[in-house]
């Protein structure tokens, strides 16, 4: 597996959902900023409650409904991308140059590890050429048991 995507773009992402929130007249202050903060410091995904929790865990007063709010908010703007792992959806920022990565979720014990795979966005290309079609977003998600769980 390969890295995630570098902290620069993350970084990117900070700035850009910010402005867009902006723009939107939403404010980025208060239990906003601190979501945004906490996604883009995540290498990949996160369930509202794992938010919830990160922000508590540093304390900070943030209510539960305002992190599902929030995300609601976010994925409307098109600045988190939703992705269903299982029983919750989890939220990762939505790069604003396109760059991403896909997921693989042990069935054992849930753990979710990004990856990034050229061959595979190759492939994809190629498949939509073939059916005729420009591919634009798409999610890979491969599941099974990871090391620890296969032990």
């Amino acid at each position: 597996m390969m890295p995630t995507m570098a902290a620069t773009k993350t970084s990117e992402w900070l700035e850009h959902a910010s402005n867009e929130l902006q723009v939107a007249g939403h404010r980025a202050g208060g239990a906003r900023s601190a979501i945004l903060e906490t996604l883009d410091r995540e290498p990949c995904c996160l369930t509202a409650q794992e938010i919830f929790d990160t922000l508590r865990g540093s304390g900070r007063t943030v209510g539960i409904a305002s992190v599902y709010r929030t995300l609601e908010l976010l994925s409307k703007l098109g600045l988190v991308r939703r992705v269903d792992i299982g029983v919750a959806a989890c939220y990762e920022p939505a790069q604003p140059g396109g760059e991403h990565h896909h997921h693989v979720v042990c069935e054992r014990c849930g753990k979710v590890t990004a990856f990034e795979d050229q061959g595979l966005e190759d492939a994809i290309d190629r498949l939509g050429r073939r059916l005729k079609y420009k591919v634009g977003v798409h999610e890979v998600m491969l599941r099974g048991a990871c090391p620890d769980c296969r032990a």
